[in-house]
C-alpha cells in the first residue's frame, strides 16, 4: 500500500453509494506502520473544476474521467481498502498535494 494509490471501497461511512473511489494521502510512514485508519480523499464522476478538484481518469485506472476531491478528505479503515483500482503519478499527486493544500488553507 503506497500514498497515491486508489481503493475502491465497499459501503463507505456517510456515503449512499454502495461503492466509491478513495485515493490514499496519508504520509508513507503512517502507511507502513500499524495504524487502523488512513487519510483519503473520495473521488466522483462529477466536479466542478474548482482549485481544491483532481481530474483523474484512464491513465490512473479509472473507468472513466473522474475528479479527487479534496475538500472531503476522511479517515478510513485500512482493512476496507482492499480493491486497488489503480494509483496516481508524481505529477498527478502533486496536484493533489496543492488541491489539499488550497482546501485546508495551508501557507507555506
Amino acid at each position: 500500500m503506497r500514498r497515491g494509490e486508489l481503493y475502491r471501497v465497499h459501503q463507505p461511512p456517510g456515503d449512499p453509494r454502495k461503492h466509491r473511489v478513495f485515493v490514499i494521502l496519508s504520509r508513507q510512514w503512517v502507511i507502513e506502520t500499524r495504524f487502523s485508519t488512513l487519510i483519503c480523499a473520495p473521488v466522483f464522476s462529477k466536479g466542478q473544476g474548482l482549485s481544491t478538484q483532481v481530474g483523474v481518469g484512464i491513465d490512473e485506472g479509472m473507468k472513466h474521467e473522474s475528479w479527487i476531491l479534496c475538500d472531503g478528505l476522511t479517515s478510513i479503515l485500512r482493512t476496507e481498502l482492499a480493491h486497488y483500482v489503480g494509483s496516481l503519478s508524481p505529477t498527478k499527486l502533486s496536484e493533489v498535494d496543492r488541491a489539499v493544500a488550497i482546501a485546508l488553507d495551508l501557507r507555506f
